[in-house]
């Protein structure tokens, strides 16, 4: 133990994986309070409220994730240089999230008869207002921590949700009376517009001017068009890496039932953490490859081999245990969602690879091999889950992200070993190799 303790510690002086372990922390905190509310969910609301209630949330993240992560990238890029304009590419990003997030919910909710009967809960000026103000909290809510994490302060960004974590579950036990049928969806709601003003006090007031007097004078900040280009490349695959994490569910929603939904949701929830625990590496892994190119190649290999070592005994175990950790929520979870959270437990495997391959391409800044490899990956995807749809029922979703993924990881397996090993051949900078991914 005290070997292990020891590896930890030298392993915190490394901004690589302290970055990288405190976005882990943050995951697990999420995940351990994420379990709690949906209990207590279960336990205070109707299985159709549940169902209800989960899906509303997935929709709200949907609509403000739609430029919110799809600057994800270009923060972790550029926000390590920006400099003397790092409070504008914030502001810009921020504002830019919050306007196209709330123009594609207003879209939905004039469309709300289209989405079938579960969502006819925001149906009316007020509800639909109130969706409409949440989106646009959601998404600036979304990009704190990535700016926290490009900031290389991402030892916030687990306290910060731990509180938030905390507040969401006190406030959803206190409408379980008082607001029966949309307690869930507030509860979620009012906590992360609280979370808004402390953050960005830190952010604003004490992370940027620090940051601002520590960068180098002679470095030019990048400029707008730069990032530009950057994001014509990344945005549109960044967008269908959102179909996969965000769209799949509102479509399974649309085609089952509440209770169903509740029950689908739960075994998805629980997989996906384990997929952002890949993810939370990679996202480290660009900020640092953008703070020194030189020693891409060698945090690539540590980011494999850390996320490795991490994740594959948690899929083991969510393998293993998929029955029994479903039925802390009750029988009818562990049978709807056994097989759909081992699928997609598994398929975190290739998803490593294909992480820790893209953070390389976007500390590079190869913008069109960005959007070649998560364009190509969420048409595999979707494809393959509306075409498993009718045979496999919900556990279509853990086929066809299984399937895809063991694919796209192995075309692009050959450029992301020429990534390794250049490190390992002497060279001082990182280049990539001309093939394509598909």
């Amino acid at each position: 133990m005290s070997r292990v303790w020891g590896k930890i510690l030298v392993d915190l002086r490394n901004p690589l994986f302290r970055q990288g372990y405190s976005l882990m922390a943050n995951t697990v905190i999420t995940g351990v309070l994420g379990m709690g509310y949906w209990l207590l969910a279960a336990h205070y609301y109707s299985p159709e409220e549940f169902g209800r209630g989960q899906a509303v949330i997935t929709a709200m993240r949907l609509f403000a994730s739609l430029t919110a992560l799809g600057f994800v990238g270009a923060l972790a890029r550029y926000l390590p240089v920006a400099g003397r304009r790092t409070p504008e590419l914030i502001l810009r990003g921020y504002g830019l999230a919050a306007a196209t997030g709330g123009v594609a919910a207003v879209g939905f909710l004039l469309t709300l008869p289209m989405w079938g009967k579960t969502y006819s809960v925001l149906a009316g000026f007020g509800p639909g207002l109130f969706f409409l103000a949440a989106v646009m909290v959601w998404a600036v809510f979304t990009l704190q921590d990535v700016v926290l994490t490009g900031l290389r302060r991402a030892t916030f960004v687990p306290m910060n949700n731990l509180v938030f974590g905390l507040v969401k579950m006190g406030l959803l036990v206190a409408l379980a009376g008082a607001l029966p049928e949309g307690g869930i969806f507030v509860s979620w709601v009012i906590p992360t517009a609280l979370a808004l003003i402390p953050v960005n006090w830190l952010i604003f007031g004490v992370v940027v001017p620090r940051h601002v007097r520590q960068a180098d004078p002679v470095q030019e900040p990048p400029r707008l068009r730069e990032i530009g280009r950057f994001l014509a490349g990344d945005f549109p695959g960044t967008l269908s890496i959102l179909a996969i994490v965000y769209l799949v569910p509102v479509v399974i929603a649309t085609q089952v039932g509440e209770a169903t939904f509740g029950r689908f949701s739960m075994a998805h929830t629980l997989a996906s953490m384990i997929e952002l625990l890949a993810m939370n590496m990679a996202v480290s892994l660009t900020v640092e490859g953008s703070f020194d190119r030189a020693k891409l190649a060698l945090n690539c290999r540590r980011a494999l081999r850390r996320a490795f070592m991490i994740v594959t005994p948690l899929i083991a175990v969510a393998i293993l245990g998929a029955p029994l950790i479903l039925t802390i929520f009750g029988s009818a979870f562990a049978e709807e969602g056994t097989m759909l959270l081992r699928l997609m437990a598994l398929a975190v495997l290739p998803r490593v690879l294909i992480e820790v391959y893209l953070s390389a391409l976007r500390a590079q800044s190869q913008a069109r091999m960005l959007a070649i490899v998560q364009i190509g990956l969420a048409v595999l995807v979707l494809v393959s889950v509306l075409a498993l749809f009718p045979f496999a029922g919900v556990n279509a979703v853990g086929y066809g992200l299984l399937f895809s993924e063991l694919l796209m990881a192995l075309l692009i397996f050959g450029n992301l070993r020429k990534i390794l090993k250049v490190g390992e051949t002497g060279k001082a900078t990182v280049t990539q190799g001309s093939s394509g991914a598909a």
